[in-house]
């Protein structure tokens, strides 16, 4: 169901010819800076590539350009988000401009949606929990 093979060159060309959007949106995201989770870039789910994906979440955030901005787009990707809806997944869309002119509030949305604690913190040796 995920990262199907026959879609790795998708995958990667996706990756490599992104949108500066995402480009921006990643540097926030990778290497678990964002409270610890753990995110893919251009990830693949059955059939469809997601922006980006948060397993430990099941949570895609979709960063949505000119492109998706017609009734015919606007469909498909409503077609989309149900179906992976279907596989307990929640879906969270972003236009590309709200991630330069609003990025905190992105990410604080992003934050918001996600489902559990995090990751456990460590704590060293003789120390007390808070």
């Amino acid at each position: 169901m995920h990262n199907r093979k026959p879609l790795k060159p998708y995958r990667k060309k996706l990756r490599h010819h992104g949108t500066t959007a995402e480009a921006y949106l990643w540097t926030h995201l990778q290497q678990k800076k964002l409270e610890g989770r753990k995110f893919r870039r251009q990830h693949s789910v059955l059939n469809f590539i997601v922006d980006f994906y948060c397993a430990e979440e099941k949570l895609v955030i979709e960063l949505d350009g000119l492109y998706h901005m017609n009734p015919t787009n606007e469909e498909k990707d409503a077609a989309r988000t149900r179906k992976l809806e279907e596989l307990n997944l929640k879906v969270v869309r972003f236009e590309n401009r709200s991630v330069f002119d609003n990025l905190e509030w992105v990410l604080e949305e992003i934050k918001r949606n996600f489902r559990s604690d995090g990751p456990p913190r460590l704590r060293s040796r003789g120390s007390t929990p808070p």
